[in-house]
């Protein structure tokens, strides 16, 4: 496993993210849950085997499976050195009905951090995400709140996700003129498919010392498996079908150039696409979404194949505009 400084932190992560919305217990389809989650004892044995395979970074968030993920994540860890451990979750996504339940008012962070801590069984959490960009609260309030849990000793560092980069800048800058806690990550959509966040994202995260954590590397698993072939998730994930259903026509050569490079390498097309987002910059460390122990093994394998660049320039070379998906 390699690791690599989280930002401009003292903080080490591992290059692999062990990304726990697979994990859960179904209840019903919303925002955060998902008919294709496993349960906790499968959950387990990939946890144990990314452990083994040197991940320490793991990322989940109060909305997966209603809090179960949280859940699931926190007594499977029980069994590890959590000193070497960075765990992160995230806040924002409604979790009850009500006009308090859901965003990032100064109340739904605090009231929210004390839930995740208690489904995770954990005095803290090292990475605490705003989950997307609130429309209806200051940014001045948000800030603020996160910085007193971050006081409070309840959270070690900040990052923020899926939001455009106006409002990242916007975040920045007003925690830097207030002397609060700066944001250190930005966990974004970003993967061979959807590259839309090399526009603006990108470079500002590249400038202010950012560590980028795309989700989706493999494009909920479309650049892991040739055109033709489906699984149970890609015929019923409705999320995935609204991020990658309207540009399927452009997306398909994308797909088949992957395809040609894992022949080349002789490798499985999932190391060819987790292999160029690692070579992209400024990418700290990719989350992997595993629901099998061979995700997670295929991923840290990976990490020893360097395209070269020609090989990342055939790649990209289809590539079309595509609409805005993640920032909302």
């Amino acid at each position: 496993m390699e690791y690599i400084k989280l930002g401009k932190t003292g903080l080490d992560v591992s290059r692999i993210c062990l990304g726990c919305m697979g994990f859960g217990e179904f209840q019903t389809e919303s925002a955060g849950s998902h008919g294709w989650v496993i349960n906790e004892d499968e959950s387990r044995k990939i946890i144990k085997r990314a452990v083994e395979l040197g991940v320490n970074f793991f990322d989940t968030a109060n909305c997966y499976s209603n809090g179960t993920s949280e859940e699931y994540l926190g007594r499977a860890l029980k069994d590890y050195n959590l000193d070497e451990i960075v765990v992160a979750t995230k806040v924002f996504i409604p979790m009850r009905e009500g006009p308090n339940g859901g965003g990032l008012s100064r109340k739904h962070i605090m009231a929210e951090i004390e839930s995740s801590l208690r489904r995770l069984d954990m005095d803290y959490v090292d990475l605490y995400i705003i989950h997307r960009w609130d429309y209806n609260t200051p940014i001045e309030e948000t800030v603020t709140a996160l910085h007193d849990i971050v006081k409070s000793g309840k959270v070690r560092y900040i990052g923020a996700s899926a939001m455009y980069a106006w409002q990242f800048q916007k975040a920045l800058y007003t925690a830097e003129k207030h002397n609060l806690t700066r944001f250190v990550s930005m966990q974004n959509h970003w993967n061979l498919l959807y590259r839309e966040e090399e526009r603006e994202m990108a470079p500002l995260c590249k400038d202010a010392g950012i560590a980028c954590t795309p989700y989706s590397p493999l494009a909920s698993g479309k650049l892991a498996r040739v055109w033709s072939e489906t699984t149970e998730r890609s015929r019923t994930d409705k999320i995935m079908a609204m991020k990658y259903g309207p540009t399927e026509d452009v997306d398909k050569p994308i797909v088949d150039r992957v395809a040609e490079l894992s022949l080349k390498y002789s490798v499985p097309m999932s190391h060819i696409s987790t292999a160029w987002l690692l070579q992209k910059e400024p990418v700290a460390s990719t989350i992997i979404g595993a629901t099998k122990t061979s995700h997670i093994e295929q991923a840290a394998e990976s990490l020893s194949l360097k395209l070269s660049v020609d090989d990342i320039s055939y790649l990209e070379e289809p590539y079309i505009p595509h609409k805005v998906v993640g920032a909302i």
